[in-house]
């Protein structure tokens, strides 16, 4: 494989990719390409200097003595710190409260409605996953609670939320306890502050710069909320953004548990978030002819699979899930969801928003996702869809998890059905979904699955009342603009 690198992040990361197996040792930096040889190469980029090496290969002499850090070994030498789900945070069209959330989603209740924030009269879609009058207060630093961005109250509410539901509240015995410089946040968003930046730009548009707002820039920045999160916490160690689009939860999860798996964290806060139901979110939604219009019957509108979908529906939201190196769980005693067991990321390099016609990315991104879990296609009982309701992607997907996973016992879902979709923010939510189907054994359905496209089983895709099935190990795929694939499995904890 190939990786290009253009900054000083992206090569750090890269670098990260090439220890880990994930890509080969042939790197492009600014358009030049450094290809592996015998002898290893220390290649200066800006202040990053990165050693290049195939994975089998060990560093050469010259290349330790130029290093200028050593990545710290605290496990041994081919092994993985084993990583678990401790605490989960949700922000929600059906509830801020992780039980309350997916009892709604066992129910069958859809969280679709008319949108109130704005006039839709001259909008051809006038429905949303919408969330009713939110209030940070008690998380949200009063400050902030009326200026930050909806997309920055979402995620400091939710990751917060997620460290009480971790027996961490802010101010306990147990949370002074923690050592904040192995204390981290990647939570990411795909879109940013939307309402902040539109805001700015009506303002220099109408009345010039000098009345923007001076918080505009900040607050619309993808890496803002985990930042803000992190100042209120005093969590020192990893803090980014990374931003895929609607791919984005995955791999904000898949490279956190990274972080811990490698010994540079003990705790990671990992999730997304999106607030781009804003009259140039849905705007442009609609120019790209990607949302439905079924107005007269909003709840009924996302229906994944079914032969008269006609586009996905916004929804908007955050997840947080607190991750944990096992023996720093077991340590303070903390309470265990389930354990995070892999996951892997793919590009289908084939169109900006349709899907790959033969789903080659995805099936691949499965295929990497189980062999980095070491689980099995047999292993895996629930999948927890991106099925956004789209004509292309849902088929798509649909034959690429049964090419994977032929098993008919394997069940299927779509969260997006009844809470919409939450761009970035769509992963981490329903990563929490997928938790707590291993956890609770209930599998919530999938609604507005009356005509089933040719081919689909609507036993096999959940339709319209929740099952129960003794879930050991679960994936949830996420999927986004641009040909990003990804998928993280969970699994019940073992000792």
């Amino acid at each position: 494989s190939f990786c290009v690198i253009c900054t000083h992040k992206e090569a750090i990361f890269a670098a990260t990719m090439l220890q880990q197996g994930l890509c080969s040792s042939k790197i492009a930096i600014n358009g030049e390409n450094h290809a592996n040889n015998k002898n290893n190469k220390i290649i200066q980029h800006r202040t990053c200097r990165v050693a290049v090496h195939a994975k089998a290969s060990k560093p050469s002499s010259k290349a330790s003595k130029n290093a200028t850090t050593k990545r710290p070994q605290t496990t041994p030498e081919g092994t993985k710190r084993r990583v678990v789900v401790t605490g989960m945070g949700v922000v929600s069209s059906l509830g801020h409260e992780v039980n309350e959330f997916y009892n709604n989603l066992l129910a069958g209740k859809s969280g679709v409605s008319l949108i109130e924030s704005f006039d839709t009269k001259d909008y051809s879609t006038r429905f949303a996953g919408e969330i009713k009058k939110f209030s940070g207060a008690g998380y949200v630093n009063k400050k902030f609670e009326r200026r930050a961005d909806n997309v920055i109250r979402y995620i400091v509410t939710s990751g917060k939320k997620a460290l009480e539901d971790a027996g961490l509240k802010a101010g306990s015995s147990k949370s002074k306890a923690l050592d904040r410089q192995r204390c981290g946040i990647l939570i990411g968003t795909a879109m940013g502050g939307m309402s902040s930046f539109a805001a700015a730009v009506e303002a220099l548009g109408s009345s010039g710069y000098r009345r923007m707002n001076p918080f505009c820039i900040p607050f619309a920045i993808t890496n803002m909320g985990g930042a803000m999160l992190a100042m209120d916490l005093g969590f020192m160690g990893p803090n980014y953004s990374i931003s895929t689009a609607c791919a984005t939860g995955n791999y904000c999860i898949l490279s956190a548990a990274r972080h811990i798996q490698r010994g540079e964290a003990d705790i990671m806060l990992a999730g997304a978030a999106d607030a781009a139901i804003i009259p140039s979110g849905i705007g442009g939604f609609i120019a790209c002819k990607a949302l439905s219009k079924r107005n007269d019957a909003p709840q009924r509108a996302s229906r994944p699979w079914d032969k008269n979908r006609d586009g996905f529906v916004m929804g908007e939201g955050s997840g947080v899930l607190v991750l944990e190196d096992l023996d720093h769980a077991l340590a303070r005693g903390a309470r265990i969801y389930g354990e995070y067991l892999g996951g892997a990321v793919t590009c289908d390099a084939h169109h900006m928003t349709e899907p790959q016609p033969q789903g080659k990315g995805v099936v691949l991104c499965l295929k990497r996702g189980l062999e980095d879990a070491g689980v099995k296609a047999g292993q895996v009982g629930y999948v927890n869809a991106h099925a956004t309701s789209t004509p292309a992607g849902d088929m798509a997907e649909y034959r690429a998890i049964n090419q994977v996973f032929p098993q008919e016992d394997l069940r299927m879902n779509s969260t997006k059905s009844l809470i919409g979709h939450l761009l970035g923010g769509a992963g981490a939510v329903e990563a929490i979904a997928t938790i707590k189907a291993i956890e609770t054994g209930w599998i919530h359905p999938t609604i507005n699955l009356e005509n089933p496209e040719e081919g689909v089983d609507p036993v096999r895709v959940v339709a319209g009342q929740k099952q129960w099935r003794n879930v050991e190990v679960g994936l949830s795929n996420s999927f986004g603009f641009g040909g990003h694939n990804s998928c993280v499995l969970f699994g019940k904890y073992r000792a």
